[in-house]
């Protein structure tokens, strides 16, 4: 019995330590970044290399907001991202409710279907993209954009509403009908409600993948104007004429503090979703 405890202990403590590394591999490079801008030109090339800056410079974001258009691309990201989260959903979020609720002969073929779809890398098809608009004269144009995006987060946003729709009884479906609602009206006025969680989970995945989206941009958009957030750090370093490895820290900095403030504020829907079905009690 005492051999069966130790053994179990040891497991335990075998799972933590691998999840401190884990932790760590995950944690360092964001933790890195945030030490390098808010070090000094001179201490970001110090020999040996300091993990905590001797003297903090927070007039580095203020360089990178007043001398740079990090702003302007956080903006345009921000309508991108927008835009893409409405237009997801409102496809997603139908297509999965009648992959749920209704049978057909060809649904397995057709789930199939979408999930080949994901596999596809959007570096795959962003050349011939960019071709084809290129000739239809649609090249840096936001709409475009966000029809590609929508399009590259589509199947998997479809795949996992589908999965949080199946948790979700089907009495709530045959009590609205009696009730005289029709398929639209369920939907609207009974699943979307206690799919919340599920919705607010998916936001945030759409959100995450479209922010950190950089070959699509990159290769749609010519006017540096249009930047995304994603593609304008990477051009920050030839708007400058000296060191900037510290303001390109800042700039990405500022670059994911959107995305963890958006995770903050539903992560209880996030919590909610992995943990428990739409209906509870």
């Amino acid at each position: 019995m005492m051999a069966l405890k130790q053994k179990n202990a040891m497991i335990k403590i075998s799972l933590y330590i691998s999840y401190a590394a884990l932790l760590l591999c995950f944690l360092f490079p964001l933790f890195w970044i945030v030490s390098l801008s808010l070090k000094t030109r001179q201490e970001v090339f110090a020999a040996p290399p300091r993990l905590i800056p001797s003297e903090i410079a927070f007039g580095n974001y203020t360089h990178v907001l007043q001398n740079t258009s990090v702003i302007q691309y956080l903006l345009n990201s921000g309508k991108i991202v927008t835009a893409t989260v409405l237009l997801t959903l409102a496809v997603a979020i139908p297509a999965a409710f009648a992959l749920s609720r209704l049978q057909f002969s060809w649904k397995r073929k057709f789930l199939f279907i979408i999930l080949m779809t994901q596999m596809i890398s959007a570096v795959v098809v962003s050349v011939p993209l960019y071709r084809f608009f290129s000739q239809a004269g649609v090249l840096n144009n936001f709409y475009v954009l966000v029809i590609v995006y929508a399009a590259v987060v589509l199947p998997f946003s479809t795949w996992f509403l589908k999965g949080y729709l199946d948790t979700i009884p089907n009495d709530l479906d045959e009590a609205a009908i009696i009730d005289g609602c029709n398929r639209w009206q369920t939907l609207t006025k009974v699943i979307f409600p206690v799919s919340v969680p599920g919705v607010a989970s998916v936001t945030i995945l759409i959100a995450v993948q479209s922010w950190s989206q950089f070959v699509v941009p990159f290769i749609l958009l010519d006017d540096s104007r249009l930047y995304p957030v994603s593609v304008g750090i990477v051009n920050l370093q030839s708007t400058q004429t000296s060191v900037t490895t510290h303001y390109l820290a800042a700039g990405s900095v500022l670059s994911i503090l959107p995305v963890i403030i958006l995770f903050v504020l539903l992560q209880r829907y996030i919590i909610s979703a992995l943990t428990s079905g739409a209906v509870k009690g």
